[in-house]
């Protein structure tokens, strides 16, 4: 758990509620965490739920692990601590957009189950779901997609700490979702998601989608 530097630092509520966010959006906000092998499938997965919510007039955000890397985290390498670091970050993060009501696909290797449970903790004690999606496929069968050239770069000793050839890749025990990519079809996979949404009322909830349900006026501060 990272140490809190900074002090006389009070969290400050405002007047709309999470219920009232939630209202707006006609949905509760979430994250779905996809975790895997470089090569998995998770990006290409997020990418095709991100379409069929948006379809479905669902508010997502995709948080890629290499997109955040050109940005916020663009001072982290791939070091045990770095990645750490890496995958706290993207939790608060996570955390945040879950709160204002949007669903996170958060896409990112994040090898090791200590930081994944860290994350899972912190949404936990901020009562938001926390969806696991261990998306899984043989290690042969990443290398022979590699789409990045990664694999064969790690072979060759051009990469180092690279997870599935020099770093340790930890699989989930117990995931929400577990999906077989060299076994199933995209289409396939999108589906189970969404039907865990729904099951578990973070979309298509009655109490989110009543015309009556508007969000009431807030009071003006005085």
């Amino acid at each position: 758990m990272a140490e809190q530097k900074a002090t006389n630092v009070t969290w400050h509520d405002g007047e709309v509620s999470r219920d009232d966010r939630y209202r707006l959006l006609r949905q509760k906000g979430a994250t779905i965490w996809f975790t895997g092998l470089s090569g998995s499938g998770k990006s290409t997965i997020a990418v095709a739920l991100e379409t069929a919510l948006f379809n479905k007039s669902k508010m997502s955000y995709r948080l890629d692990g290499d997109n955040v890397r050109l940005g916020i985290n663009k001072n982290l390498g791939f070091s045990e601590a770095d990645r750490t670091e890496n995958i706290r970050r993207i939790g608060e993060i996570a955390k945040l957009f879950g709160d204002a009501g949007v669903i996170s696909l958060s896409s990112f290797i994040s090898p090791y189950k200590a930081d994944r449970n860290e994350v899972r903790r912190l949404h936990d004690a901020a009562n938001l779901p926390f969806v696991e999606v261990h998306v899984d496929c043989s290690l042969a069968t990443a290398e022979k997609r590699d789409p990045k050239g990664l694999y064969k770069k790690a072979r060759a000793g051009e990469i180092k700490n690279f997870t599935g050839i020099d770093d340790p890749y930890e699989a989930p025990e117990n995931p929400e979702i577990h999906l077989r990519t060299d076994q199933m079809t995209l289409q396939q996979e999108v589906e189970i998601i969404i039907e865990y949404l729904k099951k578990h009322e973070i979309i298509g909830a009655r109490h989110y989608t009543r015309a009556n349900d508007a969000p009431q006026p807030v009071a003006a501060a005085r």
